[in-house]
């Protein structure tokens, strides 16, 4: 029977007795059709289990298990299961979003597939949230001790029998790895998948009329307000708050042996191409750097998992198709409108971040199902690219610059050819032998000149047994040059001028990236090993010389010396050691020469792994000419002029011996906080240190000592009380930046107690005392022993302070599980991270390879980032590397897409430098002039993905609708045309000029910190939009819709608009004319609002002027432009702009109570202000380990522990929840107090006039749009009636507008403060001497009183009149037609523009909200609200405060009481009451006496209410929160 057939005969029986249930047919009907549903579809799956295992196994692609977890998780292959052989095609990538097995064909044709026939969209609905959020449907959590679920389930609908899973005796606990399951939200993995066969072909009009049918019966509540998955914490703050998101479970999967292929390393012969920047690719051989070869070797391509389809495609198809027989699923996808982006069947729709942000700003939910051969697999690794073989520099084709060429061997051939000739002309001359000694200076000076300018002991030995010539003259020189007349004498000299040339040219091989050799590298026999650990040896070196010293420095500084010192993770093994103090001197070249010993008192074996050597220049600078004091004064200033870092073991492990050549860094400040390990070889004329390392026939190498057998633990209860105190205070410090040497003395002393707490693993790491080949065992015991770190808590193991090779292996196998979307939060970090690893290969790097293998999403901005830090000098090389082997995993369609992208970005940066240039009144001519060579581009290729986001592409600009921002950098304002039909215009702001690394880093942690409020069960409803930086100095940022400054939402105020209350509320109103969107724009406001205090003040983000904060016409406030963060204050003069502690004006309060008094909406929102806030402090490590990874990028603001400390004296750790709260609490009042915030606004407009253009009209702030006498028809007449009175105690005049041939009389309602607007504004337009005169606003006596309003009622009849007979260009201006049009409040009889408000609380005197907790003899009482208070008898609000007395007290000695709160009858307190020493037996016989007082100046306190509550219900150890009603005096018993 067919699903629509069973469904017919379902809905004919009818289900009375279930209707009386509340249930009405049509749901009935749909829930019947839904089971019937998932009946067919386990029919059609048990039938094809039945016919596959009758014809044979299926492949392995479709026999992988898949496990529903809530976060998405990719399980992979047990070490033990074998990796699936490759398929034809190779190493595929996931698609853009993510997913599907069949999505690369073998062979990988880039010919765009044929059209499909009908674009059918399926549009959101309550039914669609709810199946999606199902139990078992990918947001349940999986069953410790059950195997995953198998790949033939049929859809996660619960069956009328449901069957147990199978048990496992899996280890669930077993770190994973591996993949066979899509690990993104909303990516899909392309894979080859075997050809799907359908007898019937897809009806598109059948599907597009069922659904139709569908949408008609499902009418009811949206399904962007069905509440998904309960399993996370339910906060009902508001009927309308979006459904609540679980909190993440990550369940551990397999790991995967995808690395064992390998990317052939032999050299491939590039042909030269043309890339998007016009300039011809290099020709580059074979990689000769040995670590660079071997990490080359270890690349990882391999192929991608397979991954099933939607459940909501089995939906869609059941109502389009009666019989599903002869339909495959597996052949069909759901991709985004508008983004090239599709979806998968292993997340619900309510986890996916497009759908959040659609129920977010109600939009509605967009999906397109498409066939999956329809997908273009154009980015996908092809069977070609995994038969290509390549090196690293074969693929550094899209960087800034291409690799520095060191001499090439045919110069090298041409120098020495001549000094060849010039060795045998001087071994003939018999005469003129001064002449020849000079040709052959020469030659050898040339020779080393072309080699780094690099002259070695032995040249200069050689050479001093010459006699002096012009060219050198300092040395020591040959004084008898009568001993050269004798041929044999001059045979000597040459054949060992020869000799230390030719060790020149070796020693130049080995430190150069050349491509040549003096003779090829045999060794017949490998050195025998010593180990590392049983080498009892000092640590010692020659230092010789330091080269290529500057002639400025000869004349500038004396004294050089050398410091030397060794570090493991940034600390010193010993003390530093100095060389003596040099001058330069001249011989080929200016050097300084030392030729000293440097012995450290460090035995071999007590030097960790990744030991370093530091050797930093420091000399004397000479004073300028003056006088005897001042010459003494500057001579005893020593300065730092360059430094040099590098590993003791190599990365074979191997120690260092021979000679060495080590470019200095320059030492300038601000340099970062990392130190590259490798020389400066990338500036031509850095200083070279010349250092000789004892050599032996021995190699000494570090092997890694095996775990130790005993690690002891003890649970940490056994401690003392002491020693517990003092252990949980050093772990509360939550980073081991501030841990003095006493806290690790007590933290490793009692190691063995900390292992309960995973997350202490890094403090308790840090304050190991040494690392050193004898202690490893230990150390890695306790590794293996500690419990698995969370992937977030791994994080703090990746920082300069953790070297180790094992520990840094175990935290990147405990990230192993994090999922791809959350993997690309915490990207920029990662990369950072890569700076503090020792070796150019490790397992960070092999980590994130193989993670952008497997999802383009991370290989593209992976590849953004890499490039983007090629800007730094120190690591430019690395990052070059890396990128290279990103580029060669990748594939040629991928990079072809890179190519395009920055193609794009160079365009867009030179447009905007010309805009920039460009005078005020020139810049938009030069704008469109500079994006016409955009259409060039496009006409070059056919589409590009945006570097913002790779789901954006696009294929065209609209030049009409770009345009540009008046700020200092001048940003682009862009709008592409989006390449998908279904998809509106992609507008984005390009920056040139500006460093966005800031921005995109603070933006990383908002986004981080509303994930975090999001899993906890609180929405806080910010807006997060992208921006991403392309390159020192620009890059691209998101464009937010509907959305405007609040200095344009004040000014429509006026200049001063800053310094009223009401301009937020009035543009609010007029964009949400109607009460219920106006509640839900307040909604909105206040919980987005909430958000923005709590993470501004947190990450300290100043320059906060009303220009920087936006407001959307849906409610939601946002800041943009994160110039200054981290309490690093914009300064006026000495004054710091930024002296609150966030921005929270009167305005926005005014929003927030509905009015300018406090209201129990004020309540709710430091309430969730401070939940917030605590939110956050439980997660302070991670924000910590965030920023802390940063420390090295080279943001100016962020670069020392100091501007770490800023976070962490902001989010305050140490600190309990109710202290946090009273703190927070005291942070709104201060904000909200704080004047100086409204005068920076008011600056800020002035300021900003200069800007204001000519052409902008001025509007009226309470009109939301423009209306003219042409739309309206001409007004006959007007005339003010009657005045109303208004629900804030003012009054509304009520106007009546006659229009010309219109019989319908208008009635509309303004106030005074309008009419005075509206004037202000004509007055901007026209001269005064056309205009009528307007009426005082000034009044004497009460300017509310009734009598004001009947003469102002009169007086403004005399101008209206006056005004509608003016002249034809002021009566029938947009502005005066526009005030007279009818607006919403309007149409309402007996309303005004006022917002209404219900009253809060039913309660008579009100009600108080208080925390009451008892702990270790103390009761704690926190007074938190109070709400509905009455007003004082002559009508004010009162002073209140609270007075606590706990009963019985018949001395009256325990009073407490709070501050008073000023003229509210809503106050906040938030203040915490303690008693001390109270038993815990005398609980029950305790009662809190509770009284609000008013608080009087010159007259007796007023009683406001009071209440008696007992503490019977008050369980110790346990917070009671409650509302409790106040009454009259001694209303209520006190039992």
């Amino acid at each position: 029977m067919s699903a629509a057939q069973t469904q017919k005969e379902g809905s004919e029986g009818g289900w009375g007795c279930l209707e009386a249930l509340g249930l009405s047919q049509k749901e009935l009907v749909l829930a019947e059709a839904l089971q019937m549903e998932y009946d067919a579809l386990s029919r059609l799956r048990q039938d094809k289990t039945t016919a596959s295992s009758q014809t044979g196994p299926r492949p392995t692609s479709q026999n992988r298990s898949k496990t529903p977890v809530a976060s998405i998780e990719r399980p992979r292959p047990t070490p033990s299961q074998p990796v699936p052989a490759p398929l034809a095609g190779g190493a595929l990538l996931r698609g853009l979003s993510g997913s599907d097995p069949s999505l690369n064909q073998p062979g990988g044709s880039r010919a765009p597939p044929p059209p499909v026939k009908e674009p059918l969209y399926i549009l959101d609905s309550p039914e669609l949230t709810k199946i999606h959020d199902s139990p078992g449907s990918g947001s349940g959590f999986q069953p410790k001790g059950f195997l995953p679920l198998p790949d033939d389930i049929p859809p996660a609908i619960p069956p009328r029998n449901p069957l147990p899973p199978p048990s496992s005796s899996e280890n669930p606990f077993l770190p994973p790895r591996g993949s066979t399951m899509p690990r993104d939200v909303n990516l899909f993995t392309p894979d080859v998948d075997q050809p799907k066969v359908t007898s019937t072909e897809l009806n598109y009009d059948n599907i597009n009329e069922s659904l139709s049918r569908l949408n008609e019966s499902r009418q009811g509540p949206r399904g962007r307000r069905a509440n998904g998955d309960q399993s996370g914490k339910p906060v009902a703050r508001s009927k309308t708050l979006p459904p609540q998101v679980p909190p993440r479970t990550y369940v551990p999967v397999p790991k995967s042996n995808k690395n064992q292929r390998r990317v052939s390393a032999d050299p491939v012969s590039l042909s030269s191409r043309m890339n998007g920047f016009g300039y011809e690719l290099f020709q580059v051989s074979e990689e000769r750097d040995e670590e660079v070869a071997a990490f080359l070797s270890r690349c990882p391509v391999c192929p991608s998992g397979s991954s099933t389809v939607d459940l909501l495609i089995y939906q869609t198809l059941c109502y389009a198709q009666d019989d599903l027989d002869h339909l495959d699923v597996d052949d069909y996808l759901l991709k985004v409108c508008g983004h090239d982006e599709f979806l998968h069947n292993s997340q619900t729709l309510a986890g996916l971040e497009f759908v959040l942000q659609c129920l977010k700003f109600d939009w509605d939910i967009r999906l397109f199902l498409t066939k999956r051969s329809a997908i273009s697999t154009e980015l996908a690794r092809t069977k070609e690219d995994d038969e290509t073989a390549s090196t690293m520099n074969h693929s550094i084709l899209l960087q800034e610059r291409p690799i520095k060429q060191t001499v090439t061997r045919e110069a090298l051939t041409l120098l020495l050819d001549t000094f060849h000739n010039e060795a045998e002309s001087f071994l003939l001359s018999e005469v003129e032998l001064s002449l020849h000694v000079e040709r052959l200076v020469q030659s050898v000076k040339a020779l080393c000149s072309s080699l780094a300018a690099v002259e070695t002991p032995d040249v200069t030995s050689a050479l001093s047994q010459l006699p002096a010539c012009p060219c050198r003259l300092q040395p020591k020189v040959l004084k008898d040059a009568s001993v050269l007349a004798v041929r044999e004498n001059r045979e000597k000299v040459v054949e060992k001028l020869t000799a230390a040339i030719l060790d020149l040219v070796e020693l130049y091989c080995s430190t150069f990236n050349a491509n040549f050799h003096t003779t090829p590298q045999s060794h017949c026999c490998t050195a025998p090993v010593q180990e590392a650990g049983v080498v009892t040896n000092v640590l010692s070196f020659n230092v010789y010389a330091a080269h290529r010293i500057p002639i400025t420095w000869a004349a500038s500084y004396e004294g050089f010396f050398l410091s030397c010192s060794l570090t493991h993770g940034g600390a010193e093994l010993c003390a530093p050691q100095h060389t003596s103090k040099q001058s330069v001197s001249k011989y080929l070249f200016h050097l300084v020469v030392w030729d000293q010993r440097v012995c450290f008192p460090v035995q071999i074996n007590q030097l960790p792994r990744e030991s370093q050597l530091t050797v930093t220049l420091y000399a004397s600078a000479l004073p300028p000419p003056g006088g005897a004091e001042e010459k003494g004064k500057q001579r005893r200033s020593i300065e730092a002029l360059g430094w040099v870092t590098m590993p003791l073991f190599n990365f074979r492990h191997v120690l260092t011996c021979g000679r060495k050549l080590l470019g200095l860094w320059p030492s300038t400040p601000g340099s970062g906080n990392a130190r590259s390990s490798s020389p400066n070889f990338s500036q031509p004329d850095s200083v070279i240190l010349q250092v000789d390392f004892p050599t032996s026939s021995f190699e000494v190498r570090f092997s890694t000592p095996p775990p130790a057998d005993f690690c002891p633990q003890y649970d940490f209860s056994r401690l003392d009380t002491i020693s517990q105190i003092q252990l949980q205070d050093v772990l509360h410090k939550k980073a081991a930046f501030w841990l003095t040497s006493d806290d690790k003395r007590l933290l490793w002393e009692k190691k063995a107690f900390c292992q309960a707490e995973a997350a202490a693993l890094p403090l308790v790491l840090s304050s190991a005392p040494c690392w050193q080949w004898a202690c490893l065992p230990d150390i890695y015991a306790l590794l293996r022993q500690w419990a698995c770190l969370g992937h977030l808590d791994a994080l703090g193991l990746l920082h300069a302070s953790f070297p180790d090779q094992e520990l840094r292996r175990t935290a990147v196998q405990w990230m192993d599980s994090i999922s791809d979307p959350e993997l690309l939060d915490f990207l920029p970090q990662l990369v950072q991270a890569l700076k503090y690893e020792c070796y150019l290969d490790s397992s960070l790097v092999r980590f994130l390879l193989r993670r952008a293998i497997g999802d383009v999403r991370i290989a593209h901005y992976l590849f953004w980032l890499l490039k983007d830090n090629l800007q730094d000098s120190q690591f430019s090389a690395r990052y070059q590397h890396l990128l290279a082997a990103l580029l060669c995993c990748v594939g040629r369609g991928l990079r072809e897409e890179f190519d395009r992208q920055c193609w794009l970005v160079s365009i867009l940066a030179v447009v905007a430098q010309k805009v920039r240039d460009a005078t005020l009144s020139n810049r938009q001519c030069v704008l469109r002039e500079g994006l016409e060579e955009m259409k060039q581009f496009f006409s070059v290729n056919s589409s590009c993905r945006l570097p913002l986001n790779p789901a954006l592409l696009v294929r065209g600009i609209n030049i009409q609708s770009c345009s540009f921002f008046n700020s200092n950098a001048v940003p682009l304002k862009l709008s592409f045309q989006n390449l998908d039909p279904l998809g509106e215009n992609i507008n984005v702001i390009f920056k040139s000029g500006d460093d966005l690394r800031q921005d995109m880093l603070t933006l990383q942690i908002i986004r981080i910190m509303n994930k975090i409020w999001i899993q906890e069960g609180l929405d806080m409803r910010m807006v997060i939009f992208k921006c991403f930086s392309t390159g020192r100095g620009r890059g691209m940022v998101e464009m937010i819709p509907q959305a405007d400054t609040l200095r344009k939402i004040q000014v429509e105020h006026g200049v001063t608009g800053s310094f009223k209350d009401r301009p937020l509320a009035d543009w609010l109103q007029k964009h949400n004319p109607t009460d219920e969107q106006y509640d839900k724009a307040v909604e909105n406001f206040i919980y987005s609002c909430a958000g923005c205090c709590v993470a501004t003040y947190i990450l300290g983000i100043c320059d906060r002027h009303n220009d920087n904060i936006m407001l959307k016409t849906s409610g939601h406030m946002f800041h943009i432009d994160f110039g200054k963060f981290l309490g690093h204050a914009q300064m006026f003069g000495n004054i710091k702009r930024d002296r609150a502690p966030f921005v929270f004006t009167s305005d926005m309060a005014y929003v927030i109570n509905g009015g300018d008094k406090p209201s129990s909406r004020f309540h709710d929102f430091v309430d969730l202000c401070c939940e917030a806030y605590n939110l956050i402090r439980k997660h302070a490590h991670l924000f910590l380990n965030l920023l802390g990874l940063m420390l090295s990028c080279g943001i100016p603001e962020l670069s020392d522990l100091e501007d770490l400390k800023y976070v962490y004296d902001a989010l305050r750790p140490h600190e309990s929840e109710a202290d946090a709260t009273m703190y927070f609490t005291r942070l709104i009042e201060s904000s909200l107090g704080s004047v100086a915030t409204k005068l920076n606004f008011f600056i800020h407009n002035l300021a900003q006039m200069k800007f204001a253009s000519s052409e902008e009209r001025p509007t009226l702030s309470f009109a939301p749009r423009v209306h003219t006498a042409k739309s309206d028809g001409l007004i006959r007449n007007l005339y003010i009636c009657r005045h109303i009175r208004t629900a804030s105690k003012g009054y509304a005049f009520v106007v009546k507008v006659e229009r010309e041939n219109q019989q319908e009389v208008l009635l509309v309602q303004r106030t005074f403060e309008e009419f005075h607007e509206l004037h202000s504004k004509l007055r901007l337009i026209f001269p005064s001497s056309k205009l009528p005169n307007f009426p005082s606003r000034f009044v004497i006596g009460r300017s509310r009183g009734e009598a004001t309003a009947d003469r102002r009622k009169d007086e403004l009849n005399g101008y209206v009149w006056h005004l509608i007979h003016a002249a034809p260009e002021v009566a029938q201006c947009d502005l005066v037609y526009t005030f007279f049009h009818p607006l919403p409040r309007d149409e309402r009889p007996g309303t005004a523009a006022k917002i209404s408000w219900s009253p809060v609380s039913g309660k008579e005197l009100g009600e108080v909200k208080l925390s009451i907790s008892y702990k270790n003899d103390k009761l704690f009482i926190m007074v938190m609200h109070i709400r509905g208070l009455q007003p004082l008898q002559d009508g004010t609000d009162p002073d209140p405060y609270v007075k606590l007395y706990l009963l019985p007290d018949p001395q009256k000695t325990s009073k407490r009481k709070t501050k008073a709160a000023r003229r509210t009858c809503n106050p906040t307190y938030n203040e915490m009451l303690v008693y001390e020493r109270i038993p815990r037996g005398d609980l029950n016989q305790r009662v809190i006496h509770l009284r609000v007082l008013g608080d009087g100046a010159f007259w007796e306190n007023t009683l406001l209410g009071e209440t008696f509550i007992p503490l019977k219900r008050l369980i110790p150890g346990q917070h009671w929160v409650d509302w409790h009603q106040l009454g009259t005096a001694r209303a209520d018993s006190a039992h």
